[in-house]
C-alpha cells in the first residue's frame, strides 16, 4: 500500500507544502479575529508540530496550530488584562495539558471519562461558538466586536455574504483537496470583492519589509488572567484525544498507545506553552489536516516536519504578514458566521453522539446552567477590572459543568429520575 514512508525528498516536500495549504485559513484566521500578529501564528504552529514530533518521536501525522476554543477567551483577556497577561494565560493552558499527560501516563485514561464525560464537554463546546456569535454577526455587518461601525453596512453585507456563500460551497460541492480548502476559497473572494470597493488598504502591503521578524510578544503572568483562561483549555484537551484517535483510524494504528497518549498531549502542551512564550495562539491538532492525510494516503509524519518548516519560513515574510492584516473585517464576519455555528453543533453532535438524555434530571441541569454562565454573561467576583478577580463566560462554564458533574449524583437513584419526578 502507498503510504507515502517510501517518497523521494521533492514529493515530501510537496506534501508539506499541501498540508500547510489545507490548514493555512483556520491557521491564520483565528490571530486575526483576535488581534494576534498571524506571523507569530505561523511561527508557533511550525515550532508547535516540531516540538510534538520531538516528543512523540515523530510517529503520529499531525499538524498542531491555531485552537479556535480559545477566541473568546483571548479577546476577553487580552481587553481586560493585556496581551502580555493574555499569553501568561496560554502558557498555563499549556501546563494543564502536560499535567493532563502526566496523570494519563499516572492513571491511566480513565480519570479523563470521569472528569469530561460528553455531558460536561458537550455544553462547553456549544458555549464556545454561541458566546461568539454576536461578534461574527456584527462583523459581517460591517462592524468591530464592540458594534462600532467601521464601513458602511451594504458595501460590508456585499462582501461577507459572498464570502460566506463561498465557503459554504466549497464545503458541501467541494471535490477532493478543494473541499479541505473552503476557509481559503472564502478569504480569496472576500479579499477580492474588498479590493472592487476599494477598502483595502494598500498603502501598509507597500510599506511592509520583504523579511522581518515577527512580533513576539513576551508572557507576563497575572492570576486573574491565567485563572480566565486555563479553565478552556479542557474543551481543546477532549478535542485533541479526538484528533489523535481520528488520525489513529485513518492511518490504522493506535497512537494512544504508542507513542502513547501522555507523549501526544505532553507534544501538545510544550506547542501551546512555546506559542504562548512568542505571543502565538494557543495551539491543536487541525482535523482538515486529518482529512488531507486520509485523502491522500500519504501517512508519513515527514511531511508534517515540512508542513512545520514552511510555516516558520513564512513568517519571516513581512509583507506576506501585511497582506494578511489588510483582510477586510466582513470577510472574516462572514466566515465566522459558519465557524461559530459549526463549533456549536460539534458540542450538539457530542452529546446526541453519546446518547445525552435530557430527560434525566442530573444531565438536564449541568446542560442548562453551562449553557446560561457561558453564553449569558455571568460574572462570579468583584468585577471586570485588571485588579479585580473575576470568573466568567467559557472558563466560568467550564468550572460550573465539571464541578456539577462531580458533585451531583450520579450512580444512584435519583440520576435516573426524570425532572417532572423532581417537581412537586
Amino acid at each position: 500500500m502507498q503510504d507515502g514512508f517510501n517518497d523521494p525528498l521533492w514529493r515530501q516536500v510537496v506534501s508539506g507544502a499541501q498540508m500547510l495549504f489545507v490548514a493555512f485559513g483556520a491557521l491564520v484566521l483565528m490571530p486575526l479575529i483576535t488581534g494576534l500578529d498571524p506571523n507569530v501564528a505561523l511561527f508557533t504552529a511550525g515550532i508547535g508540530t516540531l516540538l510534538f514530533q520531538l516528543v512523540t518521536g515523530r510517529q503520529v501525522p499531525v499538524f498542531l496550530a491555531s485552537s479556535f476554543a480559545f477566541i473568546t477567551p483571548i479577546i476577553l483577556a487580552k481587553g481586560q488584562f493585556g496581551l502580555a497577561e493574555t499569553m501568561g494565560g496560554v502558557m498555563a493552558a499549556g501546563f494543564v495539558y502536560t499535567f493532563m499527560g502526566l496523570m494519563v501516563k499516572i492513571k491511566g485514561t480513565g480519570f479523563i471519562d470521569r472528569m469530561l464525560p460528553p455531558v460536561v464537554i458537550g455544553p462547553v463546546i456549544i458555549s464556545i461558538g454561541l458566546a461568539m456569535a454576536p461578534i461574527a454577526a456584527n462583523m459581517a455587518m460591517g462592524k468591530g466586536g464592540d458594534g462600532a461601525a467601521l464601513m458602511p453596512y451594504k458595501t460590508a453585507m456585499l462582501i461577507s455574504m459572498p464570502a460566506l456563500l463561498t465557503t459554504l460551497i466549497v464545503a458541501v460541492f467541494g471535490k477532493g483537496i478543494f473541499r479541505l480548502v473552503p476557509i481559503i476559497a472564502g478569504v480569496l473572494v472576500g479579499f477580492a470583492l474588498s479590493f472592487a470597493f476599494g477598502v483595502v488598504d494598500t498603502a501598509k502591503i507597500a510599506a511592509a519589509p520583504w523579511l522581518e521578524v515577527p512580533n513576539f510578544t513576551a508572557p507576563a503572568f497575572n492570576w486573574q488572567a491565567i485563572l480566565f483562561i486555563v479553565p478552556v483549555a479542557l474543551a481543546p484537551a477532549i478535542e485533541h484525544i479526538g484528533g489523535v484517535i481520528a488520525v489513529g483510524s485513518v492511518t490504522g494504528r493506535d497512537y494512544l498507545k504508542k507513542p502513547g497518549l501522555h507523549r501526544t498531549l505532553l507534544g501538545d502542551g510544550l506547542a501551546t506553552t512555546a506559542a504562548g512564550l512568542f505571543g502565538g495562539p494557543p495551539n491543536t491538532t487541525y482535523a482538515e489536516v486529518t482529512g488531507a492525510v486520509m485523502l491522500t494516503k500519504n501517512y508519513n509524519p515527514k511531511i508534517m516536519t515540512w508542513a512545520a518548516v514552511f510555516a516558520i519560513t513564512l513568517a519571516f515574510i513581512g509583507k506576506f504578514g501585511a497582506l494578511l492584516q489588510s483582510i477586510p473585517v466582513p470577510v472574516m464576519g462572514g466566515i465566522l458566521c459558519l465557524l461559530f455555528g459549526s463549533i456549536a453543533a460539534v458540542g450538539m453532535n457530542t452529546m446526541i453522539r453519546h446518547k445525552i438524555d435530557l430527560a434525566e434530571a442530573r444531565n438536564l441541569v449541568i446542560v442548562s446552567v453551562t449553557l446560561v454562565f457561558g453564553i449569558g454573561g455571568v460574572l462570579i467576583g468583584s468585577g471586570d477590572g485588571p485588579d479585580d478577580w473575576g470568573l466568567k463566560g467559557i472558563a466560568l462554564c467550564a468550572v460550573v459543568a465539571i464541578a456539577l458533574n462531580l458533585i451531583l449524583p450520579g450512580n444512584d437513584g435519583w440520576k435516573n429520575k426524570k425532572l417532572d419526578d423532581q417537581l412537586p
